[in-house]
């Protein structure tokens, strides 16, 4: 590709970038400044202090606008709450009295508050917190924020764009406040809420912005000709105004379809499209609309949700096509690169064969600037680069990694029969119910138990050689031995071993599974301090020995109460990895499935009764667009079947699921086939427990009644109150009492208590429906 003309002013630039810092710093000064040792000075000046990093890193690598407000404490939609004055009648007091210990009550609750409810940012495993609104909303301008940060990049030299939030996603992620009629519809409060942003378009002008980014990614769904009526009435609105910067209008995650010509007619400077994976049918879209004559596009070629290397001759042509349906086309990530850790280059475990395989976010910021580099002045000057591309993808195509004839074989093997329980639902309860003797309302758990300092220093020491295998064991035995008698002490039927030994419910089967790889500083924010190390899955998969099969054993060994056995699904071993690229997902999870399915054989010829297959990620991974769904379900649903379809009718199959919205996938949730689905549902007040009866849905189900994302302790009957509600959705024979999550994040004096309180409610309960 030779330069054109036009090409000439293309630009690298990025939507945001991970927050925490090279050793999660960020993380640590949070969780210091919540328990008194950081004060909120230090707190700010660390974050001050990344945030300067970040930008120096980008503009040292090529960007030439860096993205500001895309930092954040907790949450980037909290953020937008803060900034629209959108706060919660029930935390106004503790925002007016301090306004960073306010904002953390939003996100997290106190003992005498409860928080914001928290779901998936569309099908990524980043939480946001769900704005409340009611049609008593009065919003109100709090620029603070973004203004500060834009003020500190261009104090330091660099041309910055602030990113926001758009009006239209926001009020199309946001629910009904407590107290109001679920019917609802916050997007009846966009022309209420258009003149806050306008207020706050001026101010991020005054402070010196020349361009500001609004992101529209809910414009990616399926929307009704009203939302794009709204949509379009928001830009046109945004665009007539006089005070305010240039307005670039981002989506991303997947198509922008139907919306995509209310944008681009919208009197707006410029649009940012994504244009990988499905989202890749935005560059015959764009076509089709005439594209954008006269207008900026910010074209996303560079993925980034995953970790795989960009192709960069398929991205060049790729750009070369978009010159000639913008003004002006500059090069970007497809989203913010907070999905993403930070830099392969500390992985020093990894071969370097396949490091090369692989872009973290400094990685990918590369690619950008080359791109925009290739695109500006033509592939002659990139071509060293590409030809190292070139050969980095032709490694990858041929290494034994990613192909093993075996694994392969078996999944072309599987029948439909193998997908199956031997025996109906029915007939599967009497036999568990005889099983088991089990009361009424069982209690359990999730999971995991507090992961303890003492637990983590304690794997940290066997990494580094300061103790040998046995002294390790030895600790987690003592740690499984306190765990079940705590559990039998205060009463709860179902036990749990606790997962001591497990540093995370994907990344420990991971480990031991082939064609997975592990990082040891790939970490990534699920939601406020709370990061993970999705593992990098790059081959074919298979389980070489058993997995948890001895810990679950020597658990069940210690009681006479049964012990779940405890595995984390296939599409979420899927989801919260980075999966690979090279063939259908659908292949893989059947794969994965086969690995599990194994494990569980196992599990039950040991004698464990009862065996959790935990899928918290079957709602996130649905397709944002309807007409995607289908086939993802059916092989989703087949996947999980598949691990748990070969055991006798008497072993107990549960599963698990959370922070999502399930009113979309109940039929899915059905079609699993599951005897128990515990899930979510005390922030969002039992919504689920109505969800499912709704739906008809035949089988045991334990909404939770305990929620583990904040410090507070439930008391006892605010559970019996939770449980009462719902009974009045789940007959008192299929009802579980449990919390509605892992218990790993939280401290053992706040989970002793609230699972005491626990218990406490279900003895209330079952004594009210005896005396009734």
């Amino acid at each position: 590709m030779t330069s054109k003309p036009a090409a000439a002013a293309a630009q690298a630039t990025v939507y945001g970038y991970p927050r925490q810092g090279p050793d999660r710093e960020l993380k640590k000064a949070i969780e210091g400044y919540w328990k008194g040792r950081v004060t909120a000075d230090a707190l700010r000046e660390t974050a001050a202090e990344l945030r300067r990093s970040n930008w120096r890193q980008l503009a040292g690598a090529g960007v030439h606008e860096v993205p500001t407000g895309d930092f954040s404490y907790y949450d980037h939609v909290l953020d937008t709450s803060v900034m629209v004055g959108a706060v919660p009648d029930r935390h106004r007091e503790a925002v007016a009295s301090d306004a960073l210990d306010g904002y953390f009550a939003m996100a997290r609750g106190t003992q005498d508050v409860a928080p914001l409810e928290m779901t998936k940012w569309f099908d990524t495993n980043y939480h946001y917190l769900v704005p409340e609104l009611g049609p008593d909303t009065v919003f109100s301008a709090d620029s603070t924020k973004q203004v500060t940060e834009l003020t500190e990049a261009l104090a330091l030299g660099h041309t910055a764009r602030p990113v926001l939030v758009g009006p239209v996603t926001y009020l199309l992620l946001a629910k009904p406040a407590p107290g109001v009629a679920a019917g609802f519809e916050p997007l009846t409060l966009l022309d209420r809420l258009l003149p806050v942003y306008a207020e706050v378009l001026a101010d991020l002008r005054a402070a010196g912005a020349r361009w500001v980014q609004l992101d529209e990614p809910a414009l990616v769904q399926d929307r009704t000709p009203a939302e794009l009526n709204a949509a379009a009435r928001a830009y046109r609105g945004l665009g007539a105004l006089t005070d305010r910067p240039q307005l670039l209008v981002a989506s991303y995650f997947d198509r922008l379809g139907e919306a995509l010509p209310v944008l681009a007619k919208a009197p707006v400077e410029g649009l940012a499209l994504d244009f990988t994976g499905a989202a890749a049918a935005n560059l015959e879209d764009l076509a089709a609309v005439g594209g954008l004559p006269g207008k900026r596009l910010v074209a996303g070629v560079v993925n980034g949700r995953n970790i795989w290397i960009n192709d960069y001759e398929k991205s060049l042509a790729t750009l070369a096509t978009l010159l000639g349906l913008a003004g002006r086309v500059d090069v970007a990530a497809s989203c913010s690169l907070l999905h993403v850790p930070l830099d392969t280059a500390p992985e020093k475990d990894i071969d370097p064969e396949i490091l090369r395989w692989l872009a973290f976010a400094r990685q990918k910021t590369d690619e950008v600037v080359t791109l925009a580099k290739g695109l500006a002045l033509g592939t002659e000057a990139v071509a060293s680069e590409i030809a190292a591309n070139r050969a980095a993808h032709a490694s990858r195509a041929g290494s034994p990694l990613t192909r093993d004839p075996a694994v392969r074989a078996r999944a072309a093997a599987v029948t439909e029969a193998d997908g199956r329980r031997s025996q109906p639902y029915g007939e599967r309860a009497a036999a568990q119910r005889a099983h088991l003797g089990l009361p009424l309302l069982p209690t359990t758990t999730i999971g995991s138990f507090p992961q303890t300092g003492e637990l983590r220093t304690a794997r940290a020491d066997l990494r580094a050689g300061r103790i040998g295998t046995a002294g390790y064991e030895e600790r987690i035995r003592a740690e499984i031995g306190e765990v079940i008698a705590f559990q039998e002490k205060t009463g709860i039927d179902v036990l749990v071993h606790g997962e001591p030994e497990r540093n995370d419910m994907v990344q420990y089967f991971a480990e031991q599974l082939t064609g997975y790889l592990a990082t040891q500083h790939g970490w990534v924010q699920s939601y406020g301090t709370r990061y993970v190390r999705p593992p990098v899955l790059a081959g074919d998969i298979s389980r070489p020995a058993p997995m948890t099969v001895r810990w679950t054993f020597y658990a069940q060994s210690l009681t006479d109460r049964p012990v779940k056995g405890m595995l984390t699904g296939p599409v979420t071993m899927l989801a919260w990895s980075f999966v690979r690229d090279d063939q259908p997902l659908g292949d893989t999870a059947r794969q994965v499935a086969l690995a599990l399915r194994d494990e569980v054989n196992d599990l039950e010829a040991g004698g464990t009764s009862v065996i959790q297959v935990d899928e918290p990620a079957l709602r996130e991974t649905l397709p944002l667009r309807a007409a995607g769904r289908a086939d993802y379900l059916a092989w989703a649903t087949e996947s999980f079947r598949l691990t748990t379809s070969g055991v006798r009718p008497d072993t107990q199959i549960h599963t698990h699921m959370c922070y999502a919205e399930f009113g979309d996938i109940v039929q899915a949730i059905d079609d699993l086939d599951a005897d128990v689905i515990s899930l979510e549902a005390a922030r969002s007040h039992m919504q689920v427990a109505h969800e499912l009866a709704a739906h008809g849905y035949p089988r045991e189900a334990g909404p939770g009644v305990y929620d583990i994302h904040s410090p507070r302790v439930p008391s006892a009957e605010e559970a019996a109150q939770l449980l009462r509600t719902g009974l009045k959705a789940i007959p008192a024979e299929r009802l579980w009492v449990n919390p509605d999550c892992g218990l790993k994040t939280r401290a053992w004096p706040e989970t002793r208590a609230s699972l005491e309180n626990l218990v406490a409610a279900a003895r209330t309960v079952r004594g009210e429906l005896a005396a009734s």
